[in-house]
């Protein structure tokens, strides 16, 4: 049993150091660049920030370098997405019939494109909505100085979160193809899902009721689109069809 398990640890060991190997040499050319970088994740808070108040501090005098480190690591996984889901499809494709396994590109296209989509549409609707509540509330009492390293680790969050979860379709075409899922599972989960996606929601967003909509609305409308995709790749058979 364990040297039948052997191979596929060598396979997954393999295609885990390429993967790691592409986000380290991606990080080290990010680190250069990572002033832009950060240029353009501190832009949706102080765009929401009052005219004159639009600066962010450092408590700790590693803090800006370590800042650095978290943009340039951020920014290395996002440019590594095409590698990493090369190599995950390379992984499994040994388990996969000839006509699967030439679904490579359509994979790492489709997996890489809605990762984008769901980081940009978390950087252009949900971040902004969600920091101007945030900046704004209270701030006839106090201002707000946020602390670079913090909102850079939030907002990392909230672009991972978001890229994740737009992934909802294409997994599910996947284990469509595996015969793992079909249109009619997905719709007797569907209510556990909602309750899930709200729990992600909650937790990777910030503490308010519309950026939190924000998310679990697009989630939901997602596993609909997948309930379509099973249905379409490897739809439920009725026990009539069985007969």
């Amino acid at each position: 049993m364990f040297e039948g398990i052997k191979p596929h640890l060598a396979e997954l060991r393999t295609r885990l150091a390429y993967s790691v190997l592409s986000i380290i040499v991606l990080f080290g050319i990010s680190f250069i660049f990572y002033e832009p970088i950060l240029d353009w994740m501190k832009q949706p808070l102080l765009d929401a920030m009052p005219e004159g108040q639009q600066m962010m501090i450092a408590t700790g005098v590693a803090e800006a370098f370590f800042t650095a480190i978290k943009v340039a690591f951020f920014a290395g996984i996002i440019l590594a997405l095409p590698i990493i889901f090369w190599q995950f499809w390379m992984f499994v494709a040994p388990g996969l019939y000839d006509n699967e396994k030439k679904m490579v590109v359509p994979f790492v296209a489709s997996a890489t494109i809605m990762f984008l989509m769901g980081a940009s549409f978390a950087y252009y609707v949900v971040v902004p909505f969600g920091f101007e509540f945030l900046v704004n509330f209270g701030n006839t009492i106090v201002t707000v100085t946020p602390r670079i390293g913090e909102y850079v680790g939030f907002f990392t969050k909230i672009m991972v979160g978001f890229g994740i979860s737009f992934e909802l379709p294409v997994i599910t075409f996947f284990f469509a193809v595996l015969g793992l899922v079909t249109d009619q599972s997905l719709k007797s989960f569907f209510k556990y899902a909602v309750i899930i996606i709200f729990i992600l929601a909650s937790l990777l967003t910030p503490p308010d009721v519309l950026t939190q909509l924000l998310m679990a609305g697009p989630m939901i409308i997602l596993y609909g689109i997948s309930i379509m995709i099973a249905k379409i790749v490897n739809p439920a058979q009725s026990d009539e069809d069985e007969d």
